[in-house]
């Protein structure tokens, strides 16, 4: 018999594969597995036949590629295991064989990786033109227009099925809202940041950056933002494309002088947890791998930032809030920022914090999952809705794009989404109101 071709499976250590203890603690947390019950729908489950293909007695094939597409990566299943499995490594490591050995090739789907990550996800540039096209495409009215005649019906399907889901582009870019220096005005410089302006976030967005940054200054951080910032790669990374991962990442850690910076900030939960790992992406990079060791050492999701310096105090909302806060799976579970994004909410003179029911349940978002996964991505928007309703607030707190969306999209207009970091920006203009 012919020998296999090497899977990057097998190059994993072992002793990855092997931390799994099969004790269930898991299966409570996965919402595939609660979803149909069915055992390799389960993080546990889906370990065994990844260490079934590393030993060799199981051949990679679609049934196990389409399993793990069917998983969202939410890594719910991290934060419940005791053994403290490294699960995101080895799912990203399962993907990354499945797209390497052309397991789920069609032509519909290459012409869409190629158009999107491969494509618009690997130059800014491009992806701003794009962005901007559909900024006219909102803007002129074009858009109400098709959608009130029913034109979108002689759309494909997937097409007139995504159509919906099109977030509203800004008016104005990262770039185009914030300096590439900028020092605060009040008070002491106590620290010296860079800022990471996203993609998704930089296009639908950018307003949320513009707040970032202001919440910085208030903190008494000068804040450094490159221009025309790439994807952080956790797109790419998460569905399989690891050396495009790797380009990404060289491309950011280049973005930055290091040594001059006190911290790395990032506001979005998801590109936060896969930001945060650049040293393991590039450990076998000779010119690359010390400073990628440095990169994860300062890189900081925002609201941890904040606590960690101390928050400068805000001041009083003119209005009372009771707000609702649904945590970004990456944010709760990659990065393990859990307390400090509601503490930061709390510390807000005015603003009432009503516990989400299922708050770390994911909302189905889980980075394209709800256009390669619709059914299942719409069962898991309605569950988390649905617990929003019984809140009673009508104002929900969420730190990632995808989620924002998701939330937003499910809500509708009676419902308010926004970013923790925007309501504090909120309240510390209030004092250059009254000065």
């Amino acid at each position: 018999m012919p020998e296999r071709t090497p899977l990057r499976l097998d190059k994993l250590d072992y002793s990855t594969l092997q931390q799994c203890m099969h004790c269930g603690m898991c299966l409570p947390t996965c919402p595939t597995y609660d979803t149909t019950g069915i055992e390799r729908n389960s993080p546990r489950g889906r370990i065994s036949l990844m260490r079934s293909i590393a030993d060799g007695d199981l051949k990679l094939t679609k049934t196990f590629a389409d399993e793990m597409y069917y998983c969202l990566g939410c890594l719910a299943c991290t934060s419940a295991c005791p053994a403290d499995v490294d699960y995101a490594h080895m799912f990203e490591t399962a993907r990354a064989d499945i797209e390497e050995q052309k397991i789920l090739d069609s032509t519909q789907r290459n012409f869409w990786r190629s158009l999107t990550v491969k494509g618009l996800f690997m130059h800014p540039r491009l992806l701003r033109l794009v962005g901007r096209m559909l900024w006219i495409y909102q803007q002129t009215g074009l858009q109400t227009l098709l959608r009130k005649t029913g034109a979108m019906k002689l759309l494909p399907k997937n097409l007139r099925e995504m159509e919906p889901m099109t977030p509203s582009i800004q008016n104005h870019f990262s770039d185009q809202k914030i300096a590439l220096i900028e020092e605060p005005k009040f008070g002491p410089q106590k620290y010296r940041v860079g800022f990471l302006t996203g993609c998704v976030q930089d296009l639908a967005f950018s307003h949320i950056n513009r707040d970032s940054v202001d919440v910085l200054l208030a903190n008494h951080c000068t804040v450094v933002t490159p221009r025309s910032q790439s994807c952080c790669g956790s797109l790419h990374s998460h569905n399989g494309e690891i050396d495009l991962a790797k380009i990404l990442a060289r491309r950011a850690i280049d973005s930055f002088d290091l040594d001059s910076l006190d911290a790395i900030i990032s506001n979005a939960g998801g590109c936060g947890s896969h930001l945060k790992h650049y040293s393991r992406l590039l450990s076998d990079d000779p010119e690359y791998s010390e400073r990628a060791k440095q990169w994860d050492r300062k890189l900081k999701d925002i609201h941890q930032w904040l606590m960690e310096i101390g928050l400068h105090p805000p001041p009083a909302l003119p209005e009372a809030q009771e707000i609702t806060y649904h945590p970004s799976c990456h944010l709760h579970h990659g990065q393990k920022v859990t307390t400090q994004p509601e503490d930061l909410l709390r510390s807000i003179p005015n603003v009432t914090v009503v516990a989400l029911p299922e708050a770390s349940w994911c909302c189905g978002s889980a980075g394209i999952y709800n256009i390669t996964q619709p059914e299942e991505a719409a069962r898991l928007q309605r569950r988390k809705i649905s617990n929003v309703h019984k809140t009673g607030c009508h104002t929900v707190a969420t730190s990632n794009p995808g989620c924002h969306l998701q939330l937003q999209n499910g809500l509708g207009e009676k419902h308010e989404v926004i970013h923790p970091i925007s309501l504090l920006a909120t309240a510390y203009r209030q004092v250059s109101k009254k000065s």
